[in-house]
């Protein structure tokens, strides 16, 4: 389980296809404090750490994962974020993230508002119902608030700070983004099917 709260931000050093895609990723984080075993939220996707270096991670990553994440858009030197998962007594500062990415959602605006920058979204369809006006959606791992919605089209704005710690920095037009739903809107959801 994570918070959203984007705590490094790794580089892909290695992209190995074998039975499974195994990545190898550069980090600031004390690997003398990751298990084998460990789960790793890589740019919101919770992959399980198999081997460590000095400042590095492997993680082995099945197809069905890169099925439904933006992963097969991975490449060396991509820079991705990452969070280790959440333990008890963390603070939960974003909202609770699961790391099973529910689908990909397409980047389709960008502009400045004020010092922030707004982003426009389009997500899958059989998602964009779960996405609600001052909801949580997690966005490549981040935990954001949702401004607007319009149908399948989604706003949320990026500060300074998140452009500066995260990946966000970095976004442009056309980006494919892993998405992941608040649990509590899936749930809300399931509930007003059943009555």
């Amino acid at each position: 389980m994570f918070t959203g709260i984007i705590t490094d931000q790794g580089r892909i050093v290695e992209l190995e296809q074998r039975g499974d895609l195994r990545a190898r990723i550069a980090t600031s984080y004390d690997t003398n404090s990751i298990d084998i075993g460990a789960s790793i939220a890589c740019d919101g996707v919770c992959l399980t750490v198999v081997a460590l270096g000095d400042d590095w991670f492997d993680m082995e990553i099945s197809a069905e994962t890169v099925s439904k994440t933006n992963l097969a858009d991975w490449t060396v030197d991509r820079v991705i974020n990452l969070e280790r998962a959440l333990k008890v007594g963390d603070e939960l500062g974003g909202h609770i993230v699961s790391g099973h990415v529910d689908g990909v959602a397409k980047l389709v605006d960008m502009r400045d508002e004020g010092d922030s920058t707004r982003l426009t979204f389009d997500a899958p369809r059989e998602l964009a119902r779960f996405i609600a006006p001052k909801g949580s959606v997690a966005l490549n791992g981040t935990s954001l608030t949702v401004n607007e919605v319009d149908d399948t089209r989604f706003g949320i704005n990026i500060i300074p700070h998140t452009q500066k710690v995260t990946t966000w920095g970095n976004a442009k037009v056309g980006d494919t983004i892993n998405l992941e739903i608040d649990t509590l809107a899936r749930y809300v959801a399931r509930l007003g099917e059943m009555s």
